[in-house]
């Protein structure tokens, strides 16, 4: 889909439900330009808006997890089993990399079932955002996935996703504190793109205002904000119902803010996990 666009780019999410995704619709019936005549309650299939190119807009993608481990390169792969990391059974260098013993299965299981992957694809590995951060954060081509299963035999760690050799693969883990900086990070990263270098005093007071006070001055050039964060990062995770996007709505100021809960985050060409992503439409 993102390479059917001029821009490259698309965002959104994944529906999710304990049972069946399911979309509502409501037909235009003609009268609405780009609308359907469709209308009711559908499974399958997408829901979205185009925008054109004077459309301006400023997307960032905020990462849940934290790097527990150095980045590898995959050596050996197998569909979905990672054979072979820096030329080392993938096993192997997972165990090491955790501090863990099949000796004590009851004791790596446990470690094992709180770790997650952190995958770069192959093509996307020498770019400078790729797997990490100089502040050891994953980069935006980083996609968490699954730990599902070990292959002793092969000496191999299955993921919920394809390995390709050549991929960068780093062992990682939730965690609240990494989530809530990272959020924070992006947040401050598009305030400065935003924000004029040299301000006046007037214009100053106004971007740095508290929540209550603060106002879509022309200094942020911000028109709105849409955040789609994943389900597993909502409710108690971040301390509270809508807490992610109360600190959204703190570091942009009181712009118009919406967003919902997705099972799987989109952002350029990937579909992500434990993710936040944050788009920022623009004022020209």
């Amino acid at each position: 889909m993102a390479a059917r666009t001029d821009a490259g780019y698309v965002f959104g999410g994944v529906s999710s439900s304990r049972t069946r995704s399911l979309q509502f619709a409501v037909g235009g019936n003609g009268n609405i330009r780009g609308h359907g005549a469709a209308s009711g309650v559908f499974s399958g299939g997408l829901s979205g808006v185009a925008f054109g190119r004077e459309v301006g807009l400023i997307s960032r993608v905020t990462q849940g997890c934290m790097p527990v481990s150095s980045v590898h390169t995959v050596t050996g792969a197998d569909h979905n089993v990672a054979v072979g990391l820096d030329g080392e059974p993938a096993l192997d260098v997972m165990l090491r990399d955790l501090k863990i013993s099949l000796d004590q299965p009851q004791q790596a299981l446990e470690v094992v079932r709180a770790t997650l992957v952190g995958l770069v694809r192959s093509g996307e590995a020498t770019q400078p955002n790729g797997a990490l951060h100089r502040t050891g954060n994953f980069g935006d081509a980083v996609t968490v996935r699954h730990i599902i299963g070990l292959d002793p035999g092969r000496r191999g760690v299955a993921v919920a996703s394809a390995v390709e050799v050549g991929a960068q693969l780093t062992f990682c883990q939730r965690n609240v504190q990494a989530a809530r900086a990272d959020l924070m990070r992006v947040c401050a990263e598009i305030r400065e793109e935003l924000e004029p270098q040299d301000v006046s005093l007037e214009i100053a007071h106004a971007v740095q205002a508290s929540e209550l006070e603060a106002a879509p001055h022309p200094a942020r050039r911000i028109a709105g904000a849409v955040y789609v964060s994943c389900t597993g990062r909502g409710g108690g995770h971040f301390g509270g119902p809508s807490a992610e996007m109360q600190l959204v709505r703190r570091a942009l100021g009181d712009v118009p803010l919406t967003g919902f809960f997705a099972g799987g985050e989109i952002a350029h060409h990937h579909v992500y996990g434990y993710t936040g992503v944050l788009t920022v439409f623009i004022v020209k």
